[in-house]
């Protein structure tokens, strides 16, 4: 089937799943926040203070000085085998119980979502996602044009008689996907009593689910109970990632895969760039193979939970009456539902005059959209600027609301 896009005066004629690649909207409006001045709390980036640059200086000159014809090489398509190695340790801890040969070392698990759609997803097929849900993850699925589901959630996350509900379609679905610690964007994490019924209904329903966790360890009061994933091990595929604990700019994550979906996964990473920098693969193992998370890990939540409390007094200070939201209790998110009268992408050329930038959330709906709510990230700025950026926000908010 050919494409019925055309350009007038080229001879390129595109892909009918070109249509459904469209920009992001977060890196849309953090070209914007680039203008002198602007206090953004849109991107989801980690905060630059955190990164161990020392560790990570001396992991590269280590890693050149030992190995570096391998490391320089190319390598293996499922990853560098002690870095897979440690993956499948360190996810004991989450309750997991995979071995090495599970794991896929991936370019940031945002590879990971594309693999798993170009493996999973055919044009119609369903694919649950919760409400809302990460906008990456629906940038990914989109071009193999799955039929999005969107699971009824609450403040816990996704409800269980929602899942159940999937039972009537057919085929029932070919995954749930879900991001239970912290969820981006709403901050939200999901309760051990939820994750027992909702790994429940998934089975009785008969949908594998793709356990996203980018933010699990970044907790500020206590630890997310164990992973969905290591409830039904052979039904659910869990991605990691070392962005957000370690540095973004390595682009690398993991994908954790049962046995009989694993290979078609590594072709196609094979097909999509033969495996990921076994120069970073090196240099992030050697940094984390003495328990080097251990010591940095408490240093960024303290970072983090200070500022997410300064995000919260601010809020209190600041917002209109209508406003709400929860306090995260991990992650990098507070996320808002406005007052009545209000559209969050309507208001945001007026934030961004007026100095302040932010996500609006109706990106992160895969259908219905509630226009009134967005998506504040609280870790990249001091305490004193995220009260300077919500004051600027909720002066917009009140004048527009006294219109």
């Amino acid at each position: 089937m050919t494409s019925t896009t055309t350009f007038p005066t080229s001879p390129w004629h595109l892909a009918q799943r070109a249509a459904r690649l469209n920009p992001s909207v977060i890196r849309e409006i953090l070209k914007v926040t680039e203008q002198p001045g602007i206090l953004s709390l849109a991107g989801g980036l980690p905060s630059p203070d955190a990164f161990p640059i020392e560790a990570m200086r001396e992991a590269s000159d280590r890693v050149l000085r030992d190995h570096p014809r391998e490391a320089l090489q190319y390598a293996a398509s499922e990853g560098y085998g002690p870095l897979r190695e440690w993956v499948a340790e360190h996810l004991k801890t989450q309750g997991l119980q995979v071995s090495a040969s599970q794991v896929l070392i991936t370019t940031g698990s945002q590879q990971g979502l594309d693999l798993v759609a170009k493996v999973l997803v055919d044009p119609g097929a369903p694919v649950a996602v919760e409400t809302p849900t990460y906008l990456g993850a629906l940038q990914a699925f989109s071009p193999f044009e799955p039929r999005f589901i969107s699971v009824d959630s609450d403040e816990e996350g996704a409800r269980p008689e929602s899942l159940r509900a999937l039972s009537t379609h057919a085929p029932a679905g070919r995954f749930f996907y879900v991001l239970p610690n912290y969820q981006n964007p709403t901050g939200r994490v999901m309760g051990e009593a939820r994750r027992v019924a909702l790994v429940e209904a998934a089975e009785r329903s008969g949908v594998p689910l793709v356990e996203d966790n980018p933010y699990g360890d970044l907790w500020y009061d206590a630890p997310p109970p164990p992973a969905l994933s290591g409830r039904w091990a052979e039904g659910s595929i869990y991605l990691g990632s070392f962005s957000k604990v370690l540095a973004p700019g390595l682009r690398l994550g993991y994908v954790v895969a049962p046995p009989d979906i694993y290979p078609k996964l590594l072709q196609a990473k094979q097909a999509a760039d033969l495996h990921s920098p076994s120069f970073n693969q090196r240099i992030v193992h050697h940094v984390i193979a003495d328990g080097f998370l251990d010591r940095h890990l408490p240093s960024v939540r303290a970072r983090y939970k200070a500022q997410r409390d300064a995000m919260q007094q601010a809020l209190l200070r600041h917002l209109p009456t209508g406003a709400r939201w929860l306090q995260p209790q991990g992650g990098m998110f507070f996320w808002l539902t406005l007052p009545e009268g209000c559209d969050a992408l309507a208001l945001l050329p007026q934030a961004v005059e007026a100095g302040v930038a932010y996500v609006p959330g109706a990106a992160f709906y895969a259908d219905h959209a509630d226009t009134r709510t967005l998506r504040l990230s609280f870790v990249t700025l001091s305490p004193d600027q995220i009260d300077t950026a919500v004051a600027l926000l909720g002066g917009v908010l009140r004048r527009h609301l006294e219109r």
